[in-house]
């Protein structure tokens, strides 16, 4: 007997295209020799579909896309996740479709209710199992955080399944597939059951679903392994009960993972989104480097446009390096020179800036020049802007409103400087696009003279380290002094980001690639006077 996994890419909402993608996925199972064909987690509708999840209307036409779906799918057993009404109670589902009919339906047990997920909000709590027998096999049926947790593997056991069927809509993070693994090795500890592990792939807005589907038998050990960041369906045989092992693909590790996370997220975006294409403001330094690479790897050198906008304050070398990048990956190219719009708002403001000293104002107005130049762009092309900042800038407001943060997609918004920099390296490894220089050279938002990230910030080891601590690992102050941290540069950096809360809620949405992004698991009151004192 064999079961096919669908590893597919969904789109939140669209209801046809996503069953349209089933249907294929089925035909081509059923041509293969298989008998059952496993999609993710609320495959029918797309993950998550978040507050549509509070409209009748929605699962009324969940429920109609699920009949016309067992309508076309005939000659193999689908099971298939979708929203589900039920007796005045809504469910995050699976059902399994033969023949034309709904044969069952599952109502997932464990609700995650952190970080990204809010299923309580939506879902009440299912507690029965579902089994299905094939060729005198029972596979039992849970969905996603139900494997995370005990109770509704055990359910499935006591019920007589030999396998355990599981959908899941997990997303990305640093070093996830590991967890996985041990996670589904303490679940087959506790029932002594081989599980088939079916995985979404795709990005939806913020997060991304890397896909990386598996199977481990009994003792825990992998016999198939899918590969990650892609679409891809694939069969497992079952010989006697038992799992016959099949191919394993590699799964990539650090910078590549995040990498290809960071693409795909950007990919999926812009496409499902519809844009044209992106443009983004390049300045001969890192992060708008690795963000250009990102960018073309995602879609393509025709649908990237790259300006320049040097100020009085940009050095040769920038306007250089960005020139030599762009010819490196073949993008097209506009300099814009803000000085006489910098001047025109320097003359304007004048009156109202005499006997002022210079500051952070006139650094501002350089950035809002350049953003105000992209968002026009923008309007007249169709094409979204992709801002540059990173991580680390962003947990200390580093970064201009309406100026370097004005954009619609952050793609580096959870990756900090230190990644930055080994993402950099590691896209050179694979052919070089990025200059040297800009590498090597001291960052700098170039809006002063001889200006350094450094004047105004700790080291960026030093930096990224304890915002790990804190917004990663919700460290106190007192927590990460122990670590070795002077308290002096702990105490600023917490401040920082309390302070900053305001400007950082404004950032437009951006790839999650940690446990702790800055996005729906980041949800501090702006508003606030408690400091962390113990």
């Amino acid at each position: 007997m064999k079961i096919a996994i669908a590893q597919i890419n969904c789109i939140v909402g669209d209801l046809a295209g996503n069953a349209a993608k089933i249907v294929q996925h089925a035909q081509r199972a059923k041509e293969q020799g298989a008998q059952i064909l496993l999609t993710p987690e609320l495959s029918l509708c797309g993950y998550p579909p978040e507050d549509l999840l509070l409209r009748d209307g929605f699962y009324r036409a969940c429920d109609v896309a699920l009949r016309d779906l067992a309508r076309q799918v005939s000659g193999i057993t689908l099971i298939v996740g979708h929203p589900h009404e039920a007796g005045g109670e809504f469910y995050n589902a699976a059902s399994v479709l033969r023949d034309g009919r709904i044969i069952s339906t599952y109502h997932k047990h464990s609700l995650p209710n952190h970080s990204v997920f809010d299923e309580e909000r939506y879902f009440a709590h299912g507690d029965s199992p579902c089994l299905i027998e094939m060729d005198g096999v029972k596979f039992g049926i849970i969905i996603c955080a139900d494997v995370w947790h005990e109770y509704a593997a055990i359910r499935a056991k006591e019920a007589g399944a030999q396998i355990l069927l599981v959908l899941n809509a997990s997303p990305y993070h640093f070093n996830k597939q590991a967890t996985r693994y041990d996670t589904i090795r303490e679940r087959i500890g506790d029932t002594g059951l081989a599980v088939v592990y079916a995985n979404m792939v795709g990005g939806q807005d913020e997060l991304v679903f890397d896909g990386g589907s598996f199977v481990m038998d009994e003792r825990g050990k992998v016999t198939h392994q899918f590969p990650a960041f892609e679409e891809t369906q694939g069969l497992v045989e079952v010989r006697d009960g038992k799992l016959v092992p099949g191919l394993c693909a590699v799964i990539e590790q650090d910078e590549a993972s995040i990498y290809r996370a960071l693409c795909l997220g950007v990919r999926d975006y812009i496409t499902k989104n519809r844009f044209s294409g992106v443009l983004l403001g390049l300045s001969g330094g890192i992060d708008s480097a690795l963000t250009l690479a990102v960018a073309v790897d995602a879609l393509g050198a025709d649908k990237v446009r790259a300006v320049m906008m040097p100020s009085p304050y940009t050095a040769q070398m920038s306007v250089d390096d960005s020139r030599e990048m762009v010819r490196l990956l073949g993008v097209g190219y506009e300099e814009l020179d803000i000085q006489p719009t910098f001047a025109a708002l320097q003359e304007t403001l004048s009156p109202l800036f005499r006997g002022l000293p210079v500051d952070t104002t006139e650094e501002n107005l350089q950035a809002r020049i350049r953003g105000v130049l992209l968002m026009a762009l923008s309007n007249k092309t169709g094409s979204l802007v992709l801002t540059t900042g990173n991580k680390s800038e962003m947990t200390v407001g580093y970064c201009t409103l309406y100026g370097d943060m004005a954009g619609g997609f952050a793609v580096l918004k959870d990756v900090s400087k230190t990644w930055v920099y080994r993402l950099s390296n590691y896209r050179n490894s694979l052919g070089r696009v990025i200059p040297e220089r800009i590498i090597t050279r001291p960052p700098s938002a170039e809006l002063r003279p001889d200006q350094t990230d450094q004047d105004s910030l700790p080291p960026y080891d030093v930096l990224d380290a304890i915002m790990a601590c804190f917004v990663e690992k919700n460290l106190s102050i007192a927590e990460i002094v122990a670590r070795g941290y002077a308290e002096a540069d702990v105490q600023r950096v917490v401040k920082l980001i309390r302070i900053n809360e305001y400007k950082r809620r404004q950032a437009p949405v951006g790839v999650r690639i940690t446990d702790r992004g800055f996005g729906k698991d980041w949800r501090y009151p702006i508003t606030v006077r408690y400091q962390d004192e113990f």
